[in-house]
C-alpha cells in the first residue's frame, strides 16, 4: 500500500490563516469601498445619517464633507470629543431632519479621505453657512473653493465672533 502525501499540521494551519486573512482584508476592502467619484452627481440626495457636524452620509454610501468649513470633532479616533462639536452635530442633524438635501460641487470635489466636498442646502438655506453663522464652524481656507463663497463665510464667521456665539463664546 502506497502512503498519500499530506503536508504537516503545522503548514496546514498556516495555510488556512492566510486564506482566511485574504478573505478579511478582501471583506473589509469591499465594505470600505465608498464607488468611484464620478458616480454622486449635483442635485437631490437622500440623507442616511449624520457622521458629524460637517460630515453626512448619504442613502447610496457616499461621505459628504462640507467645503470651507470645519467643526469641532467629535467622531475623530484617538481624539477626544472637542467643545461644541456635540452641538454642532445636532445643529446638522436638525437642519437635514427632512433627509433631503441639495448637493453642489465647487473646484475641488473629493478630500485626501475620499469623501466628496460639496455645499449642503436645504430649501435656500446653506448648512456649510448656517454653521460658521451660529458659531459651530471655523471657516476653513485650505480647500480650493469660490473665493466669493469663502468671502461669505468669512462674514459670516465675524458676525458669529462679534455676537460672540458658540466657539466664539469663551
Amino acid at each position: 500500500m502506497r502512503r498519500r502525501f499530506r503536508p504537516p499540521r503545522h503548514r496546514r494551519g498556516a495555510l488556512l490563516a492566510a486564506l482566511v486573512l485574504l478573505l478579511a482584508v478582501r471583506a473589509w476592502q469591499q465594505w470600505r469601498q465608498v464607488g468611484p467619484p464620478e458616480a454622486l452627481s449635483e442635485g437631490e440626495h437622500r440623507v442616511e445619517r449624520v457622521i458629524d457636524g460637517d460630515t453626512l452620509l448619504l442613502a447610496g454610501g457616499a461621505r459628504v464633507r462640507l467645503i470651507g468649513v470645519d467643526c469641532p470633532e467629535t467622531v475623530k479616533p484617538d481624539h477626544p470629543v472637542e467643545p461644541w462639536g456635540p452641538e454642532a452635530s445636532a445643529f446638522t442633524k436638525r437642519f437635514v431632519s427632512g433627509g433631503k438635501v441639495r448637493l453642489q460641487f465647487d473646484r475641488e470635489r473629493i478630500d485626501r479621505f475620499d469623501r466628496f466636498l460639496g455645499y449642503v442646502w436645504v430649501g435656500d438655506q446653506m448648512l456649510n453657512e448656517a454653521l460658521v453663522r451660529a458659531g459651530l464652524a471655523r471657516v476653513e481656507h485650505r480647500f480650493h473653493y469660490s473665493q466669493a463663497v469663502e468671502r461669505q463665510f468669512d462674514r459670516a464667521e465675524q458676525e458669529a465672533r462679534r455676537a460672540r456665539r458658540g466657539i466664539w463664546s469663551r
